[in-house]
């Protein structure tokens, strides 16, 4: 195995890892009745405001996502990487232009063990020929290759994203904010993206990751997982950040808190690490979507969230910018780790809580 794949010795995943238990399985259905008891609604608001404090992630069922979206979306994605190579290549990203296939993606400096095609569900304008900016526009293969993957890919696309501002409104909820206080973040201009993941048979999953450890930078993250496994997160209360393997629920989804949920919350909240393994007899497929705001977006500790007993812990960073650094930081190798909130801490010494 190529040593680009190799995690450092701290960082490799030691079998078996205990299946973790205690995790928060929130049935959001009660969302859906016409309209949702508000009573309903505040207990909803509760348990994910929990799991947020106490997990960073929970698992939704009955989150109304049709499954036949679910499913064709799947299929589609595995349809997409049977291709050839040579017609996956057709539509490989570039560092300038991120959307697309890829094999090649690093995570903390080192190659993960899969490969990956993204999209925007709501691409961006270009931007000026010379202005150095990425370029999100997506890439779609040939119909005559694979005929109805983007209409497959975009109807799963707007089932989630209606599930994310339901989501986004029960995390405001249990922080005492107004329902909708966190939407006007996501606009036209959001760099939400959409991710089909294969991670194949891996000959020394001792050695290699399939997603090496990371937090999300962005505010939500909506993970549909097959039957396989390999989702693993770090427990913050164990001693020394334990990792655990989070076992597939049939139907579920999984939400995980990012970076900006953080911030906002002002630490009430933190964001979840994960990284995800792999096995030497079974591929896996998975489909991310990462919910993030416009690329205008200042984000800082909101301000019903900081008082004078609990001071703002953030420097405010624009989010395009610290996308665009995060988006770069995939393609290889980088002399420093890629850029963190910890970084943007106003006091180092401050730990999360």
């Amino acid at each position: 195995m190529d040593d680009a794949f190799v995690q450092p010795l701290e960082q490799r995943p030691v079998a078996p890892l205990a299946e973790a238990t205690g995790v928060p399985v929130i049935d959001l259905s009660p969302l859906t009745a016409t309209p949702p008891s508000p009573v309903a609604v505040g207990v909803l608001a509760a348990k994910v405001g929990a799991a947020c404090r106490d997990w960073g992630f929970f698992v939704a069922v009955g989150h109304g996502v049709p499954e036949a979206a679910v499913a064709r979306a799947a299929d589609a994605g595995r349809a997409f990487f049977a291709l050839p190579a040579e017609r996956k290549a057709a539509v490989r990203r570039t560092e300038r232009a991120p959307l697309g296939y890829y094999d090649a993606e690093h995570t903390k400096n080192v190659r993960d063990w899969r490969e990956v095609f993204d999209i925007f569900p709501r691409e961006l304008p270009p931007p000026p020929a010379d202005g150095g900016e990425l370029v999100f526009v997506n890439k779609w293969p040939d119909d005559g290759d694979l005929p109805g993957f983007r209409d497959a890919m975009e109807e799963y696309a707007a089932a989630v994203e209606a599930l994310a501002f339901k989501v986004l409104e029960l995390v405001a909820r249990s922080l005492g904010l107004r329902p909708d206080r966190l939407h006007g973040f996501f606009g036209d201009e959001q760099t939400t993206y959409m991710r089909i993941n294969r991670y194949p048979p891996c000959p020394r999953p001792d050695l290699a990751l399939g997603l090496g450890r990371h937090k999300d930078g962005g505010a939500l993250t909506i993970l549909r997982q097959d039957g396989v496994g390999g989702l693993e997160v770090r427990r913050r209360s164990a001693a020394g950040g334990e990792w655990v393997r989070v076992k597939p629920v049939h139907g579920s989804l999984v939400v995980n808190v990012g970076d900006i949920i953080q911030v906002w919350s002002n630490d009430r909240y933190e964001s979840v690490e994960h990284r995800v393994s792999v096995n030497s007899e079974k591929e896996r497929f998975s489909i991310p979507y990462f919910f993030n705001p416009c690329r205008h977006t200042v984000v800082e500790p909101l301000q019903e969230m900081v008082s004078e007993e609990r001071p703002s812990r953030y420097h405010a960073y624009n989010w395009g910018d610290f996308f665009r650094i995060r988006r770069r930081s995939n393609f290889g190798k980088l002399e420093a780790d890629d850029i963190q909130i910890a970084h943007l801490r106003k006091d180092k010494s401050n730990n999360a809580g």
